[in-house]
Parts: C-alpha cells; structure tokens; sequence
C-alpha cells in the first residue's frame, strides 16, 4: 500500500474515532406511545422522537428527573442527564414543557404550541459556586430577571448571565428568570 493510501486510511480511523467522542444519540425503546431515554453512568444522552416536544410521563430512575436540569426537550428529541431515566410521550398541545401542568412555575397547560413561547425557570448558585439551568431559547430568544430570592445580589453579566444554551448564576445569586423562546 502506498504512503498515501495509508495516510487516507489513518485520517479515516481518527475521523471515526473523534465522532466516537462526540455527545451520544440514543436509539429510543418504543412502548405503546412512548419512549425510554436513560442516562447511564450519569452522561448526557439525546434520544430522537417521531413528535416534536415530550413530556415525562414515567420516571424510571431514583435520581430525580428534573425538566430543564437532567432532562429537556429539542426538536423531535429528548435529552437526559446526570443519572435521569424515564418513559417520555408527546406534549400534549405540541408545546414546551415537564408534563407537570400547573405545579411547575411558568408551565400551566395553556403554553403555546411550536414557535415563540415563554416560561420561568428557577436557578440556584449553591455554596457561591457557579450553577449553569440549561433550557433552550432558541435564535432570539431573552432573559430577564424576574425576583431575586437570594440575600447575594443578582448582577446580570457579572453573577448571572445567559446564552442560548441557557441561564447561569454565580456568588449565590438564587433567582427565577422569565424565558422568552423565539424560532
């Protein structure tokens, strides 16, 4: 074999190995409506669905599945994380959210469906580290400070901050955050 068909065959063994390394895209277990996303050894895993946006309908693990933390929605998929495992079925509506209805602030069942929408997550820096809530805002998407629940000031771009990936605090900014999402 020539110097360059080795050469090739080597780009092509570290292409393959790097994709090896990259977030892992589970394949979904079916059962009658719903899917089974699980998070092992506590990595992040991504399973496809045929719907849009899911909601918990089953919490299979003893780590708690908590929407926006260890478990979200993207377009026709579902992420788990830290340890989550759970069945997951389509929103009900099409839209955003933990399947929790009214006692999940900011997600009463009258969010909107796919496009534009809005909701209020929580987020705690503990111990003055600095805490990262993932929640999607999608292209336009902003951020704005609802109420401060911490006695630590809440400084945007200094201990709390945002980008499309979601919020972060720090310094013991403990805050609730209205989410406007914009597709």
């Amino acid at each position: 074999m020539s110097a360059i068909g080795k050469g090739m065959w080597a780009a092509i063994a570290i292409a393959a190995g790097m994709a090896s390394m990259a977030a892992p895209t589970a394949h979904a277990q079916w059962d009658q409506g719903s899917i089974n996303c699980s998070s092992n050894d506590g990595r992040f895993v991504r399973c496809r669905t045929p719907w849009p946006a899911s909601q918990l309908s089953r919490q299979l693990s003893d780590t708690r599945c908590v929407y926006g933390q260890t478990w979200g929605n993207d377009r026709g998929s579902v992420w788990v994380d830290r340890g989550c495992r759970a069945n997951f079925e389509p929103a009900r509506g099409g839209g955003w959210g933990g399947g929790w209805g009214g006692d999940r602030p900011g997600w009463g069942d009258d969010r909107p469906g796919w496009g534009d929408d809005s909701a209020q997550v929580r987020c705690d820096s503990n111990g003055n580290r600095r805490q990262y809530c993932p929640i999607d805002l999608g292209r336009g998407g902003r951020v704005r400070l609802v109420r401060r629940l911490s006695d630590s000031p809440c400084r945007e771009g200094d201990t709390w901050g945002w980008d499309r990936r979601g919020v972060w605090v720090d310094e013991g900014c403990r805050a609730i955050f209205q989410i406007d999402r914009r597709w």
